[in-house]
């Protein structure tokens, strides 16, 4: 693979943990020094005790990485330099002929482990209830700072850049028609290449939909009453319900969005680490605590702990939360995308999209759906379901 004539080349990538580094690991994880226990019965002091202590006794016992890196390492990975920086990238592409290319963004605290379960059936729908017709190639890159792309050295890499930088690498991959997706951060920048129009975009799918009205999220933001005369819906006022006690419980996104370097410990110590990556929000943290406590749904334990060992071997905890400093756009506020956008709303998103917020945000809507099971990291817990969405969402886009 080469790049077009003039630009960064396109390399091939790989990667190696000596077995000293996981030694490293195992050893810090066994000397971790613990906490009293939480003073409450629930989680509403953050991660319980004999959660983490659970992870920690497995990850150190158990756990092996090196499954994980072989699924990785199978895969073609590539990176190239956009804008002066590395960017890594998976690029799977389909045998099907008239396949829909797709980028696909994760969000925080993930990586591309969170959709290491939907490539092949995006790629090879035949094989998974699919149809020929349902085929994309998919290409999911690391965003700057997260995995094994560079990490940044100066301030500037916002969203609305990696959202450029991401239709650079789809022109640089030689399609000229395509579309993208994402949840968390990767459903921001996704909204935001839907309103920046690449060349070549033709649309969006995004499970974490940027529809929240101007006043609406003005006050929730900083917990002000909403504007008077308001009249809402009941699906209106559940999802309002919703986002006030998000903006009320983000402290992880508070805390790296203003003092990212302090977090230097989640460098040091991986039981550290795990906690504040476990801690995002109150659904996954219950369905992840499950998991430890031997539960199988969604999420299991060598599911978690792909993504923070990945975290841990390339020290990126302070070079991806410094996305959250760079940010100037609100999380759920309508960008202005005309583009063809479809929304899947999940049950234990952070908040429930109403039809009635999508429709006026995204004046294209082509599909809107709310599923029966699923959360925030939808490529990761529910992928057959995610894979469904993706393709209905984009069934009329071919």
């Amino acid at each position: 693979m080469s790049a077009t004539p003039g630009t960064p080349a396109i390399r091939p990538f790989t990667f190696e943990f000596p077995e000293a580094e996981l030694e490293d690991l195992r050893a810090r994880i066994k000397a971790a020094r613990w906490p009293e226990k939480e003073t409450v019965t629930d989680q509403s002091q953050g991660v319980q005790l004999e959660t983490i202590k659970e992870l920690a006794r497995y990850w150190a016992e158990e756990y092996d990485w090196r499954k994980v890196e072989a699924k990785l390492k199978a895969l073609p990975n590539f990176v190239t330099e956009i804008d002066g920086l590395d960017i890594h990238f998976i690029h799977v592409r389909s045998r099907h002929q008239d396949a829909l290319p797709v980028i696909v963004t994760h969000g925080w605290p993930g990586s591309v482990v969170e959709q290491l379960k939907i490539i092949d059936p995006l790629v090879n729908p035949t094989a998974h209830g699919g149809s020929a017709s349902d085929a994309f190639h998919v290409v999911i890159p690391s965003m700057p700072g997260y995995g094994f792309s560079g990490k940044p050295t100066a301030k500037g890499w916002s969203p609305e850049r990696i959202a450029r930088a991401w239709g650079e690498l789809m022109k640089r991959l030689g399609y000229t028609r395509y579309v993208a997706q994402g949840g968390d951060w990767g459903a921001i920048v996704t909204d935001l290449m839907g309103a920046q129009e690449p060349e070549g975009l033709v649309g969006i799918h995004t499970n974490m939909p940027k529809v929240i009205p101007a006043d609406i999220d003005a006050a929730l933001a900083v917990g002000n009453p909403l504007p008077e005369g308001l009249v809402l819906s009941d699906e209106e006022k559940a999802a309002v319900e919703q986002l006030d006690f998000v903006y009320r419980h983000v402290y992880y996104a508070y805390m790296m969005g203003s003092r990212p370097q302090t977090l230097t410990g989640l460098v040091d110590s991986p039981v550290g680490l795990a906690a504040f990556l476990l801690d995002h929000d109150a659904a996954s943290l219950a369905m992840i605590s499950r998991a430890f406590d031997g539960a199988a749904e969604g999420l299991t334990r060598d599911d978690v702990l792909d993504n923070i060992t990945l975290f841990w071997l390339t020290r990126t905890a302070v070079s991806s939360a410094r996305l959250y400093a760079e940010n100037t756009t609100s999380f759920f506020g309508i960008n202005d995308v005309k583009l063809p956008v479809a929304v899947s709303v999940f049950p234990d998103e952070l908040y429930q999209a109403p039809r009635s917020w999508a429709e006026a945000a995204y004046p294209n809507l082509v599909h809107y759906n709310r599923l029966s099971k699923g959360g925030h990291f939808a490529a990761w817990e529910q992928p057959e379901l995610l894979v469904n969405e993706v393709r209905a969402g984009f069934r009329s886009l071919r």
